[in-house]
């Protein structure tokens, strides 16, 4: 499960607002006096889930402990455009400073937990849930899989590393299906063991990986609904069933409806587009 205080995340702020101020946010420098105060509100342009509202803290404490942040809504909530999302109060070089880092985030990570809610809406009824990929912006992975997960979805494996996933490189390189997953056991037994997962391309490879008792998911990749039906009949419950590839809002209550326990997208953050949110700053009267 996608966590905000991996230290990952803090890292990449710091990345990001070192990209953008560079030497020295200088028009800011030049235009607003060091010590003026001021008030700020993000406010969300249209309707949307909201995603990424911890991050706020972590970056405009980068510049000031003064500000002082009032978040309105929580993630996952949804909310109509012309939502105050959050009321900021603190030197006006800070707020000014972090402004576009942090709606970076924010406009990013709440559209990804958007599209994933409409994915989701769109197979509501049945048995299947939407599964995260690993086609995420570089960097971003745990970022777009909370807000993935945030949208409704179920984070898949966070990297190569905490999941056996064979695929059909894997096979070729292996010589097989049953020698992939033979080896794969062998190894297992001088470290701890991992989940196995095997991607099928027909419905004999189903029926191959069914004949191992060491396999937990078998995915249905690039099957039309018709063949996941099959394979799902095949399985009868004795492992999990993925379907993958392919697979467009158009067509993935098709595929739900087929019984298969889970359907893999990588539409949900890789085609995700930003909402649109603002700030607008406010500095009191006997500031200017």
């Amino acid at each position: 499960m996608a966590k905000l205080t991996d230290a990952a995340v803090l890292r990449l702020i710091q990345f990001a607002l070192h990209e953008d101020l560079g030497s020295g946010d200088v028009t800011t420098e030049m235009t607003v006096p060091q010590e003026t105060s001021a008030s700020a509100r993000f406010l969300m342009k249209q309707d949307g889930v909201v995603c990424g509202m911890p991050l706020l803290s972590l970056v405009f404490r980068q510049f000031s402990a003064d500000v002082e942040i009032v978040e309105l809504v929580r993630d996952g909530d949804r909310v109509p455009a012309g939502t105050v999302l959050a009321t900021l109060e603190g030197p006006a070089h800070a707020l000014l400073g972090g402004e576009r880092t942090a709606l970076n985030f924010l406009q990013r990570m709440s559209g990804v937990a958007t599209k994933t809610a409409q994915y989701v809406e769109r197979i509501a009824g049945t048995r299947a849930q939407i599964l995260d990929t690993r086609k995420t912006i570089p960097g971003w992975r745990v970022l777009d899989k909370y807000a993935a997960q945030i949208g409704g979805a179920v984070n898949h494996r966070m990297g190569l590393f905490d999941m056996v996933m064979i695929k059909d490189n894997h096979i070729t390189a292996a010589g097989g299906i049953t020698a992939a997953i033979q080896a794969c056991v062998q190894e297992m037994m001088h470290r701890a063991p991992l989940a196995i997962e095997v991607e099928a391309q027909t419905l004999d490879d189903v029926a191959e990986i069914l004949r191992s008792t060491h396999v937990k998911r078998v995915m249905f990749d690039n099957f039309t609904p018709e063949m996941v039906a099959q394979g799902v009949e095949m399985v009868q419950g004795v492992i999990e069933t993925e379907a993958s590839g392919g697979i467009t809002f158009d067509t993935i209550r098709a595929y739900a409806e087929t019984g298969v326990d889970y359907i893999s997208t990588g539409a949900i953050t890789h085609s995700a587009t930003a909402i649109d949110i603002s700030m607008k700053l406010v500095v009191p009267r006997t500031a200017r």
